[in-house]
């Protein structure tokens, strides 16, 4: 494939990932009571749900339109084997499991933006010299 044809492919991938991240977010803010007792049923701090918000959300707006995509693949792909551990570890119960693994999947393809980079149709793209 040749470099335009990656650099969409890229975008796409990139817009793809942000969208469960927008998803989740803005799921947390329209159930914000129900996501804080989850957290604390969990044994997590409620007062950290701000936090995972504009995580989610900012670090989809930041895949979107490729701005320090390799730092921000790295953040979401901690913070998807983080809430994996925290949330969804109880491995008896069929629908935890399925959330762990997708967490996890969601890390491997974030860990692959990682290394492939942004592509050239990003902010970070417009400014690289390679």
């Amino acid at each position: 494939m040749d470099e335009a044809a990656n650099s969409s492919v890229l975008l796409v991938g990139r817009c793809l990932m942000a969208g469960l991240f927008v998803w989740s977010g803005v799921g947390k803010i329209h159930g914000y009571d129900e996501a804080a007792v989850f957290m604390m049923q969990s044994g997590v701090l409620s007062a950290l749900l701000p936090m995972a918000i504009v995580i989610e959300i900012g670090g989809a707006l930041l895949l979107i339109v490729g701005a320090k995509t390799r730092l921000v693949s790295l953040g979401l792909a901690g913070f998807c084997i983080v809430t994996a551990l925290l949330f969804h570890a109880n491995f008896p119960e069929r629908a935890q499991m399925f959330h762990f693994l997708k967490n996890f999947a969601i890390a491997g393809g974030l860990l692959a933006l990682y290394v492939a980079g942004p592509g050239r149709l990003s902010f970070d793209g417009a400014f690289d010299n390679e």
